[in-house]
């Protein structure tokens, strides 16, 4: 069985990387063709500025696009090793010979759990540590970005706000940090005093912001205004453009999300802290989707008839874009739900309707 499992461990391998290159490729066409307007924004850079700013963009934005369309990728392989072997009888000879339908996908099988923990690593180890990098916009040019900051909390429990951020610099200007403390037994933070400054740099090493001209506000009239050198926040550079918007939390890796949600619960919004247990959810249940769509696919795709090989692809697709979009749809309501409960029940929704159905294909196979 090594002969064989290798001759089908191959066609996958040879159909996953033509998928991915397919895929991938398509969706950066698709995203340049609308786009390209955005990169030439900065034309007087010269020509080779542009084009190294849309490689840079692209070639880091592909973590992005793998992780979305890992699943997808898994199926159209698996589509294209067993069409080419279907098309050529060879699936009809290796049950002539004895050897079970469901023994001939088993590489395929073993193959695309190893991608699943490549999907994880992607997911947990790639994608956050470039999240700074990830949510620039077309028409940025890189170490040319500045951001609004609109009221950051930290781990002291503090709002920070800032009109610029420089990351080339790591410098926030004219920021005001709302310092608070929380009443014991009580999830109301109250107010405690107010910094402001012409900006703050970042210092690595002591792990804090540097301050200049810093103004601490008490909020007893009768303290006055101090002056302040620096403010200690775990807040650095590389948290504040993914930490200033919502939808970028998807860029954070389980521990980032688990450190978030603890203190979103010590006074963080509600909103906030359901989009947080939102997202914890998915890095579960991802993987499984992706391997669901895989299991939904196959046993259609193990036909022998090789005239009925085109209407079993047409169909396995529809499965899976069937699973791919109720999964986008469910993703969409479950920070919506107004409790945690329905958030878990939207995140699991698509495993428990696709996953049976996948078992009951599964064990309905003619091997």
């Amino acid at each position: 069985m090594k002969i064989l499992d290798r001759y089908v461990a191959k066609n996958f391998l040879i159909g996953y990387a033509i998928a991915f290159c397919v895929l991938i490729g398509l969706r950066i066409i698709i995203d340049l063709f609308v786009n390209l307007d955005e990169f030439t924004e900065h034309a007087d850079l010269g020509a080779l500025v542009v084009i190294k700013n849309i490689l840079t963009f692209y070639g880091l934005n592909s973590t992005l696009y793998f992780r979305d369309f890992a699943g997808m990728i898994t199926v159209v392989a698996a589509a294209f090793s067993l069409g080419k072997m279907v098309r050529s009888n060879e699936l009809v000879a290796v049950m002539a010979s004895g050897v079970s339908l469901k023994r001939v996908i088993e590489p395929i099988v073993i193959l695309a759990l190893l991608l699943t923990a490549l999907f994880v690593i992607d997911q947990e180890f790639i994608i956050p540590p470039l999240a700074d990098k990830l949510v620039r916009t077309q028409d940025a040019t890189p170490g040319q970005e500045s951001y609004d900051v609109d009221f950051i909390t930290d781990g002291n429990g503090s709002l920070i706000c800032s009109p610029s951020f420089d990351p080339a610099t790591a410098t926030l200007h004219k920021p005001t940090i709302i310092t608070r403390s929380k009443i014991p037994d009580s999830p109301i933070w109250q107010v405690t005093g107010r910094i402001s400054a012409e900006k703050a740099v970042y210092n690595p090493q002591t792990r804090r912001w540097d301050l200049t001209n810093g103004r601490l506000t008490e909020k007893d009239p009768l303290s006055g205004s101090k002056p302040i050198a620096s403010y200690a926040s775990d807040i650095t550079p590389k948290d504040i453009p993914v930490r200033r918007k919502a939808r970028h939390k998807t860029l954070l890796s389980w521990r980032q999300l688990a450190v978030l949600a603890a203190q979103a619960q010590q006074g963080a919004k509600i909103k906030d802290l359901r989009q947080l247990y939102a997202q914890k959810h998915s890095r579960v249940t991802e993987p499984i989707i992706n391997l669901t769509m895989l299991m939904l696919a196959l046993p259609i795709l193990v036909c022998r008839d090789p005239k009925s090989m085109k209407s079993a692809i047409m169909i396995s697709f529809a499965a899976t874009a069937g699973c791919f979009i109720t999964t986008f749809i469910c993703k969409m309501l479950a920070p919506e739900a107004d409790t945690f409960y329905r958030i878990g029940f939207w995140a699991w929704l698509p495993i428990f309707i696709f996953l049976p159905i996948a078992f009951i294909e599964w064990d309905s196979m003619k091997t």
